[in-house]
């Protein structure tokens, strides 16, 4: 398997505001210390007793899926998914499934470490519920293509559910606050029974599936623990994001910690990473702080491309047409404006930003997914890629590989994207132990990184203060640690003072030898 790894250290030096390592960037900024900076510790306390197995002090990487869909999530039910979240973890953790089109599926890589289910909050369960014998839903005329199996009919019902979200046109019927609660309640029972601390992590999740005019605004929410809401805040009838942070301030308040994950900025048509807010206002500084308060991340890859950079924005780099995806996400509509669409450019604007606002409100690292609606997180293979959309997957013209039978032209909403679709991603993070408060903090301090399938091992430090004989000591990483920051800190300027960068890169034994580490400057 052919692939690469992302990841987006905070580094601030005057020298050098704005990298972007390999292949993807690192966040920057220039605030100037009062005093000469410092390196920060990072490294935490030796072990205490009662530390998982497998603890460490100088951190393991651990690979994992922060963006699964089972057929809770009404799109996943309709291409006839029909794999619990029970289904979604135990195929995490190494076991076989069976795929909508008959075939069984497993991890060739072997298990994964985290994993979190993450089904579409917007009527979760409620097409699942419609299938149901006897069911009032079921009786419905709009029913009907939902719950078909012919993968012909379950397009059309695929095509008739987005037209109701995009154009607010759903039966009241579906607005069943009491199915949704039935279906969120799932989703938290599955993470408890899965959740194993040292040897696999199940977070409690869902998907926020907000759009604009079908301008692509979707986050993952990711909560710490087993608390969570009663019920999952939603784009039901919102579509801007504050909306979203505000509630999550909100949990914060009564002891319920979660953050969000942006995905697919890349059919946001520049709306994602924007100067302006949706309601056409600057951003300010108010809104950069409750931001990154509640989004440090950023999912930059998964099977609707990577969003990492546009060859527009990167003419000069040979590697900017990675995966690209350049329409809507839900239409066959292309995507006119690039800068605001992909994280590269946000980095560098975030940059500006703080210089005007004193907050630099895009300050991201970075996560992979595979967005899969088949309940297979991590099933990222691209020797025997099976897809990541039920039905469709076994079909050529479900796929969008050819054009369905009669059509001189696709649809509008119809399967060509299917065909764009890639073997992509998985993230990884460095933490101390296998554990929810451990992959959580990681996530939080966005010591992470993302690959686009391989589980390649990357680590990036950044010090005025390396020891000349780093790279021959026993203690690298320790040392490295202790003085200077990983991926996700700051380094802060120092006048005079020119930074030294540590890059520490492992193959995937599956896969092919490394053959670069890309460390890109933003000017």
């Amino acid at each position: 398997m052919s692939g690469r790894a992302l990841w987006g250290p905070s580094l601030v030096a005057a020298t050098v505001a704005g990298l972007v390592a390999t292949g993807v960037a690192v966040g920057a900024s220039t605030e100037r210390p009062a005093k000469p900076a410092k390196a920060t510790e990072a490294v935490p306390p030796a072990a205490q007793a009662g530390r998982l197995p497998g603890y460490s002090a100088e951190r393991n990487a651990y690979f994992g899926d922060l963006h699964v869909h089972t057929y809770l999530s009404n799109d996943a039910y309709i291409s006839n998914a029909r794999r619990t979240p029970d289904d979604a973890y135990r195929f995490a953790q190494g076991e076989a499934i069976g795929h909508p089109s008959g075939f069984a599926v497993r991890l060739q890589g072997g298990p994964l470490d985290f994993t979190a289910v993450t089904d579409h909050s917007e009527y979760l369960a409620v097409v699942s519920a419609a299938a149901r014998p006897g069911h009032p839903l079921g009786k419905l005329p709009f029913s009907q293509n939902l719950i078909a199996t012919d993968p012909v009919q379950a397009q059309r019902g695929f095509e008739a559910f987005t037209s109701a979200k995009l154009q607010g046109t759903m039966p009241k019927e579906y607005d069943d606050p009491a199915i949704v609660a039935e279906g969120w309640r799932e989703v938290q029972d599955a993470a408890a029974r899965h959740n194993r601390p040292g040897r696999f992590t199940s977070f409690v999740g869902y998907e926020f599936t907000a759009s604009l005019e079908g301008k692509n605004l979707h986050r993952n929410v990711i909560f710490k623990t087993a608390r969570v809401p009663g019920a999952p805040f939603s784009a039901t009838s919102v579509y801007d994001p504050e909306l979203l942070w505000q509630a999550m301030d909100g949990w914060r308040a009564k002891g319920i910690e979660a953050l969000a994950i942006p995905h697919n900025s890349n059919g946001s048509d520049g709306i994602m990473f924007d100067s302006v807010r949706l309601n056409g206002q600057p951003i300010d500084k108010a809104y950069a702080e409750m931001r990154m308060r509640n989004e440090p991340l950023v999912e930059i890859t998964q099977t609707k491309g990577t969003s990492e950079t546009h060859p527009s924005l990167s003419p000069n780099d040979e590697w900017a047409n990675f995966e690209i995806w350049e329409r809507y996400i839900a239409q066959n509509k292309m995507v006119t404006r690039f800068a605001g669409s992909y994280v590269r450019r946000a980095l560098q604007d975030g940059i500006l930003q703080r210089e005007k606002l004193g907050v630099n409100p895009f300050k991201l690292g970075f996560v992979g997914a595979t967005d899969t609606h088949n309940a297979t997180p991590g099933l990222v293979e691209e020797v025997d890629y099976v897809g990541a959309s039920g039905l469709r997957d076994g079909a050529p013209e479900q796929r969008g590989s050819v054009l369905p039978k009669g059509a001189a032209d696709w649809p509008a909403r119809g399967p060509i994207q299917y065909s764009a679709r890639g073997g992509s991603g998985l993230t990884g993070v460095w933490a101390e132990e296998n554990s929810r408060d451990a992959i959580y903090a990681a996530l939080r301090r966005k010591e992470t990184f993302a690959t686009s399938g391989p589980r390649i091992k990357v680590r990036f430090f950044a010090s005025y203060d390396f020891p000349a004989d780093l790279m021959t000591r026993p203690d690298t990483v320790r040392q490295a640690y202790a003085r200077g920051v990983p991926m996700g800190g700051d380094l802060l300027a120092a006048r005079g003072k020119a930074p030294q960068f540590l890059v520490w890169a492992v193959r995937d034994p599956r896969a092919g030898y490394l053959q670069r580490a890309q460390v890109v400057k933003g000017w």
